[in-house]
């Protein structure tokens, strides 16, 4: 499995970026750089969030828990939406949503083996299952707070 140091040095070298510039892009003191990639040092939360954001990767992708640097608004973005928040409850019958080009279609491990993970989210009927449920999480009156919440928030953020 790739490190969180590993990660962040594949990616900076990848945009050919040396350590300081990196820092100075994002506003990290001049030697945090070097002591995430070398581990003497993890970032905080936020300092990771910067570096996802930075390199527009997921978390999850930032941290070397998975292959797809896919962002999970990126995924969720080509769905079409099926009902209207007041309407029914969606069915199975929803097409998955569609990934990014960029994103592997099954990424491999070294040996040349796909990850069970990773087989499980390119799957088409995991993803119908996994739109499904979350829909219907937002149609909840649990979900259509949170949703009333997050937009709150980007309102009061754009001001």
């Amino acid at each position: 499995m790739v490190t969180l140091a590993q990660r962040i040095t594949e990616l900076r070298e990848e945009r050919g970026m040396s350590r300081p510039a990196l820092a100075q892009a994002l506003g990290f003191p001049k030697p945090a750089i070097e002591k995430f990639e070398t581990g003497r040092l993890t970032p905080s939360q936020e300092q990771q969030q910067k570096l996802a954001d930075f390199f527009e990767v997921s978390l999850f992708y930032l941290q070397g828990k998975g292959r797809d640097r896919t962002r999970m608004e990126d995924w969720l973005s080509g769905m079409e939406p099926a009902v209207e928040l007041d309407g029914p409850t969606p069915t199975s019958t929803r097409p998955a949503p569609k990934r990014p080009a960029s994103a592997p279609a099954a990424a491999q491990t070294p040996s040349g083996q796909g990850n069970l993970f990773d087989s499980l989210l390119t799957s088409k009927k995991f993803q119908e299952v996994l739109t499904t449920a979350i829909l219907e999480a937002l149609h909840s009156p649990a979900g259509q707070e949170v949703l009333t919440q997050v937009v709150q928030k980007e309102l009061n953020r754009q001001r």
